[in-house]
Order: structure tokens, then C-alpha cells, then sequence
């Protein structure tokens, strides 16, 4: 079983930075995709960057420019860091992780913007 557990989000004012860390566990012999995904109330869950083993990286067009995903394959542990974070981008920040060929998702972590 692989486990994901998400850690880093919190309440902060428009402008200001978060960084959110989602570390895997458990039985992994590979881990390709690693990526973050949010959802805020009412709406879908959306893509917000995604980083391959190789260190390739995508970004929705929403982010770029101020959000950076990166990855310690040491530590099978994906990062994210916001900066210039505004109030739309209040959401449930979910990990997610292709390991072993199969899906995991973390349990959320709320990231709150105040303006």
C-alpha cells in the first residue's frame, strides 16, 4: 500500500507565499508523475502543475510564473511553492502520484487567501 501525505498549507494574505509538500510512503518501487491538483468550492478539480521523474514540469496557465513544483526522488517527495498567491487561489490542494503504474491521492490540504 502507498500512502500520501500532504503537509504545508494555511491562511495567508494576498500576495504573500505558501509552500505545500506531499511526501509518498510505503511499498514503491517507482514513482513517474507527481503532481498537484486543487478544487475550489463549486468547482472542479483542476491541474495545477505536474513534474515527471525526469524533472519535466507542466503548469496550468493560471499559475505559471508564480507557483514552482519540484521534487526530491530521494525522498519521493513533491513540492510547491506559491508566491504572489491571490484570493483565487483558495482551494483544497490535492497531491497526486503515479506509483507502481497506479494512482494515489493525498487527503488535501486547505490553502486559504485573504484579501
Amino acid at each position: 500500500q502507498v500512502q500520501l501525505v500532504e503537509s504545508g498549507g494555511g491562511l495567508v494574505q494576498a500576495g504573500g507565499s505558501l509552500r505545500l509538500s506531499c511526501a509518498a510512503s510505503g511499498s514503491i518501487l517507482s514513482i513517474h508523475v507527481m503532481g498537484w491538483y486543487r478544487q475550489a468550492p463549486g468547482k472542479q478539480r483542476e491541474l495545477v502543475a505536474s513534474i515527471t521523474s525526469g524533472g519535466s514540469t507542466n503548469y496550468a496557465d493560471s499559475v505559471k510564473d508564480r507557483f514552482i513544483i519540484s521534487r526530491d526522488n530521494a525522498k519521493n517527495t513533491v513540492y510547491l511553492q506559491m508566491n504572489s498567491l491571490k484570493p483565487e487561489d483558495t482551494a483544497v490542494y490535492y497531491c497526486k502520484a503515479r506509483v507502481n503504474y497506479r494512482d494515489y491521492w493525498g487527503q488535501g490540504t486547505q490553502v486559504t487567501v485573504s484579501s
